[in-house]
């Protein structure tokens, strides 16, 4: 025989010691969580007996794993290998089947958010003056799914810098650097001034670059905005823009890009323009993009996911 035909998780001695390692003989714990590790249990066992999983194969993935967390890249994993972008495909399919449709097109939040950042009255800026960018003024609506538009919405963005690295996770930027919140004005308009992102990238020697390597793919995202759009009886939206023209647009290693989310730098190169925006030299750009929120159909619809971020309580 050859070992790939000997199998053993369908026994009935092993489901129930599956049963037993997930808890299922106690009163105490979750049952939620013993149904999902049960699951997992069971899953792990198939795909082992399938693919022949060697113990070599096996403890270096579990060596993996601890390089993984150790380097707190289990979220940038999850975008790498499309497990977040399933998730936003899944709740499209989710809202398609209850008659949800219009809005502007969530995307992933990616690991990168930090709470807390200032907030503003309807205008800021969101660079601290260091980099030496090309200054970027945003400015938009948000309106409802009618298309009137929302007073008193938050605008929740946050960027990264020249060099692809974000404030908080990089210590050399100083503290919210890039990162703001804006209410919007009576018109429903927020507006910044910032400096135009760099796209990043995983680091060559990180635990997630390595397995990208070994699939055969690239771990750099394009330039891009990120945004949490929220407003009282709306539901709460998180979404991305990404540049058009960028190298990584389609080949976004995190899977970000999606139609309705491609946004346009315009780049102006006037002396007396730049002069009269505050800009010193004659090269500025331009991003305009609005956002349509839906109708929130219960109170949790207004608000974001409850997974662990930077600097969050709870």
């Amino acid at each position: 025989l050859k070992d790939g035909s000997v199998k053993i998780s369908h026994t009935a001695d092993i489901q129930a010691f599956f049963n037993q390692v997930a808890g299922l003989d106690h009163a105490e714990g979750k049952p939620r969580f013993k149904q999902i590790i049960l699951r997992v249990l069971q899953d792990t066992a198939r795909l082992i007996e399938d693919l022949e999983i060697t113990e070599d194969e096996f403890w270096h993935a579990v060596d993996y794993l601890n390089r993984l967390g150790g380097r707190n890249e289990a979220g940038l994993l999850a975008a790498g290998l499309g497990i977040e972008h399933f998730l936003d495909l899944l709740q499209d399919a989710k809202d398609a089947e209850a008659g949800l449709g219009g809005g502007t097109p969530r995307t992933i939040e990616g690991p990168l958010y930090v709470a807390g950042a200032p907030l503003a009255q309807g205008e800021v800026r969101m660079d601290d003056g260091t980099d030496p960018g090309v200054v970027m003024f945003l400015q938009g609506q948000v309106f409802d799914a009618n298309g009137k538009p929302l007073a008193g919405a938050t605008v929740d963005l946050w960027h990264a810098n020249t060099q692809g690295t974000y404030s908080y996770f990089d210590s050399t930027q100083s503290e919210f650097n890039l990162r703001r919140r804006i209410i919007t004005d009576a018109e429903g308009r927020y507006r910044a001034r910032s400096i135009v992102p760099s796209g990043y990238g995983c680091e060559p020697q990180s635990p997630t670059q390595k397995c990208l390597n070994l699939l055969g793919r690239q771990g750099k995202a394009p330039g891009q905005v990120h945004f949490f759009i929220s407003a009282p009886g709306h539901r709460h939206l998180t979404t991305q823009i990404n540049f058009a023209g960028d190298k990584y647009l389609w080949d976004d290693f995190a899977y970000a890009t999606r139609d309705g989310l491609i946004g346009e730098l315009r780049f102006v190169e006037d002396a007396a323009a730049a002069r009269d925006r505050g800009v010193q030299g004659e090269r500025f750009a331009e991003l305009s993009f609005d956002f349509r929120l839906q109708g929130a159909q219960s109170p949790d619809a207004e608000e974001r996911s409850h997974r662990p971020r930077a600097l969050q309580e709870g």
